[in-house]
């Protein structure tokens, strides 16, 4: 089993994992052969190596075409219809929705209002439509069957966002991480987003504060838009195959096998794998894709790191 932990050293975003994924192996001309279907207004996605404070990491940038005039807002059921619509593979089409979702209702009882009904500002609606689906689509490029997670700091402080001056975290991001640990991190700066939460909300399987049991594959470092004083904006990404831990094994196991295994005993949860086609150029570069516009109504702001 393939697992990957996410190891939230300064917080989480959607463009900071979608970049953590790719700089671990995951293929972007996959990701982006794969957005290209999505009916989206036009826009460009950019990979760029960048330093922050002394760790080489990959920043993923949505950036929308100036030449095309955006539509206004999208639903929470207009998105959910161009993803399903898009024709991806099915887990990164279930792991897409799911996050929306997560993000969705927590919005929706922040204002008060049916999940169908949340809207998503343009501009933010592109970039969080980009990242979640590049996010689940780096997974299945990577073959990830299960993810587990550290605790999540969020920050603390004040943000502007489409309905004002907000505390940080944000409603959403706070609702999406009920239930969820947080780790304290005393830095006056939006940390974690509503994307970066809900991706934690709607994947992740565990939560530790060490890696989980496995041999390390691959690690990648994606960042973030800020350059923080305290420590480097990144969020890591650790790619590996479990390591069955002495305890998972019954008696019968143990007498017959060969090696010892040593790590914790956490079960992961299984998830089915479908496969994708791969073999493409691993290369990192700017990618257009141009669709029509759509109405859509709305004003959500995911804001990135």
């Amino acid at each position: 089993m393939k697992i990957l932990y996410l190891d939230c050293i300064a917080g989480i975003s959607g463009d900071m994992a979608l970049g953590a994924l790719v700089d671990a192996g995951a293929d972007p001309r996959y990701i982006e052969t794969e957005l290209a279907k999505i009916a989206l207004p036009a826009y460009s996605l950019r990979w760029n190596r960048v330093d922050k404070r002394g760790i080489s990491a990959l920043k993923a940038d949505v950036v929308p075409d100036p030449n095309v005039q955006p539509a206004h807002h999208a639903h929470y059921s207009d998105i959910v219809k161009m993803i399903r619509a898009a024709g991806l593979p099915e887990r990164a089409t279930a792991r897409s929705l799911a996050i929306f979702e997560a993000i969705g209702k927590a919005e929706g009882k922040i204002h008060g209002i049916p999940l169908e009904k949340v809207h998503f500002h343009e501009v933010g609606a592109v970039d969080s439509i980009v990242d979640t689906v590049g996010v689940a689509l780096a997974l299945e490029s990577l073959e990830i069957d299960a993810i587990c997670c550290s605790p999540v700091p969020l920050g603390y402080g004040t943000v502007v966002c489409a309905h004002g001056v907000y505390p940080v975290p944000a409603p959403a991001t706070l609702e999406l991480m009920k239930g969820k640990p947080l780790a304290p991190l005393p830095i006056p700066k939006e940390l974690t987003t509503p994307t970066g939460a809900g991706i934690v909300c709607a994947l992740a399987d565990d939560f530790r504060v060490t890696l989980p049991a496995m041999t390390v594959l691959s690690v990648g470092y994606g960042a973030g838009t800020r350059d923080l004083d305290e420590r480097p904006n990144v969020l890591r990404a650790v790619i590996g195959n479990r390591v069955i831990a002495q305890a998972d094994l019954h008696p019968s196991h143990l007498a017959n096998s060969h090696h010892t295994h040593h790590g914790d005993d956490h079960d992961y949860h299984e998830h089915e794998h479908h496969d994708h086609q791969r073999g493409h150029e691993h290369h990192l570069h700017e990618h257009h894709v141009h669709h029509h516009d759509h109405d859509e109504h709305g004003h959500y702001h995911p804001s990135s790191e």
